[in-house]
């Protein structure tokens, strides 16, 4: 028996593993916070298969996600990066992942870690969403609004709500997946949760 899926979960063979195999994983580990990061700022105004279509040439790019390495790019850089196609030629963007390094690191130094930090806004525990359709699905929240105001103060850029919301869905910081799909449950028992949302009416 084929495996129910959310709904966006198709059109290629990257959007499928991701979906089965991280998204909503919750990720407690400040490099993978940071490669999101870096590749839901990319997406703004494109579509996500297509970051994930370049997702090895931005880690390649991006020092392998290393935010120490990043914090440390020049406007020579900067001008390197515009000329490789393997990622997304916005100068903007690259100057913004850049500038959000170096914020990325002033977090982790301040608060033991950066993960430590964007997770103490969900209490450091997933939120268990009980969508049954993908229309019930937010592109934000409560607590992205906060986590994103918080983000602008601090000079950080591309990080608006509705981005912030898809990296909490991204790691695991709330499980998005519909109830029908057969991940739910899966990242559900994989650690323990607390629900702040009301389940829909049956």
């Amino acid at each position: 028996m084929e495996k129910i899926r959310c709904g966006w979960a198709k059109g290629s063979d990257l959007m499928i593993r991701y979906h089965d195999e991280e998204w909503g994983v919750p990720c407690r580990d400040d490099r993978g916070q940071f490669e999101f990061l870096i590749l839901e700022s990319a997406q703004a105004g494109l579509s996500w298969n297509t970051i994930l279509q370049k997702r090895e040439g931005y880690r390649r790019c991006f020092a392998g996600f290393d935010p120490e390495q990043v914090a440390r790019f020049t406007a020579r850089d900067v001008e390197r990066l515009l000329a490789d196609a393997s990622i997304v030629r916005n100068r903007k963007k690259i100057e913004s992942a850049v500038n959000n390094a170096r914020l990325f690191l002033d977090i982790a130094a301040r608060h033991g870690s950066f993960s430590a930090w964007i997770w103490d806004f969900v209490d450091g525990k997933p939120v268990r969403n009980t969508w049954k359709s993908m229309h019930k699905v937010p592109a934000a929240s409560v607590v992205s609004d906060r986590i994103a105001a918080e983000m602008k103060k601090l000079g950080f850029k591309f990080t608006g709500s509705t981005i912030v919301y898809a990296h909490m869905q991204a790691t695991g910081m709330v499980n998005d997946h519909l109830t029908s799909c057969f991940r739910y449950t899966q990242i559900n028992g994989a650690e323990q949760t607390h629900s702040t949302h009301v389940p829909e009416p049956a």
